[in-house]
């Protein structure tokens, strides 16, 4: 594990002088998931405002028995492996009842945050005490590496959720899902969460909360960015700035200085000059159409083969086979 954190710790850093040296400067909203950052998204999940995680988990409950149909008919054996684990409020759903109706299937957790992996695994061994799970704290394509490599037979569903492929610009977008086709055998399956494009005002207000909750999840950043690389980011000079456009459906998130400013990474020995009202791109989190799920779709090598809504059709779980 320790040679785990090392690598991710030296990725980090280099992504963090790239991002900041980078004209406009960005950092990966990946990073967001600290210990602390992690705490700070369960509060995210639980606003009100905050419709993405309630959709998901009514689409879940509503469609459990429908999904392991497609999953493992037949009582076909599986492995359910999920990227972006966090803390499976949704995922639990389905794995209470994969497990009531005597499933064969194995639950693969991945997420590089090993903090939270420790939580989920806890517990479910106390929720799910039959449950066989096998976590693994590593990049995604790197860990379905490792699953390959051990000749596993049984299908792979990978679940793909709570809108996480909005975090990418469309292209790249494309790019992550030829990606992970490539990793894929004509029997695997993929679910994968679509944020949808509805009310701007319903959307934007997701992402700039009055309790201000979104603002700490993003200046969380800076400070771990602090504790990691003796930094010397005072937050109380960074605004927290998202916006909407529904023409493009993206929503992106900016932390914006407020006054000229140096800050100092004193462990990597580099600083880096802020003028006034300059922006750090965060965070974009895109809303979709249907015809532009379908169009990742047939760009990626795969087929969409069934799509599950919420009542309201803010969200929507697409089931996709691989061409």
């Amino acid at each position: 594990m320790e040679t785990t954190t090392t690598v991710f710790n030296d990725t980090f850093a280099t992504d963090v002088l790239e991002g900041l040296s980078s004209t406009p400067k960005f950092l990966s909203s990946k990073y967001f998931y600290d210990e602390k950052g992690d705490a700070i998204f369960q509060q995210i999940m639980d606003m009100p405002s905050y419709y993405l995680t309630r959709s998901e988990y009514e689409i879940f409950n509503t469609h459990k028995n429908a999904l392991l149909q497609l999953f493992g008919p037949n009582n076909e054996p599986f492995h359910l492996i999920e990227f972006g684990a966090g803390d499976g409020l949704k995922t639990k759903v389905l794995l209470k009842h994969f497990l009531s109706q005597k499933a064969y299937f194995r639950y693969l957790p991945i997420d590089i945050s090993e903090n939270v992996l420790s939580l989920l695994t806890h517990g479910l061994e106390i929720e799910c005490p039959n449950l066989e799970v096998e976590p693994l704290a590593n990049e995604y394509f790197e860990a379905l590496d490792i699953l390959n490599k051990q000749e596993r037979n049984e299908r792979k569903v990978i679940l793909f959720l709570g809108s996480n492929i909005g975090n990418f610009e469309h292209e790249k977008a494309i790019g992550f899902l030829r990606q992970m086709r490539q990793h894929l055998n004509p029997n695997d399956l993929l679910l994968i969460g679509f944020d949808l494009k509805k009310d701007p005002e319903v959307i934007l207000e997701a992402y700039n909360d009055k309790e201000g909750i979104t603002k700490s999840f993003n200046l969380n950043l800076l400070d771990r960015i602090n504790q990691e690389f003796g930094g010397n980011f005072d937050t109380s000079k960074f605004r927290h700035s998202p916006t909407y456009n529904p023409l493009t459906g993206a929503t992106k998130s900016y932390l914006v200085s407020t006054e000229d400013q140096v800050v100092t990474l004193e462990k990597l020995g580099k600083s880096f000059s802020f003028e006034a009202w300059e922006a750090i791109d965060m965070e974009i989190s895109q809303k979709y159409s249907l015809s532009t799920i379908q169009h990742l779709a047939d760009r990626a090598g795969f087929q969409v083969t069934s799509n599950f809504f919420d009542k309201n059709k803010y969200f929507v779980d697409s089931v996709w086979s691989v061409k």
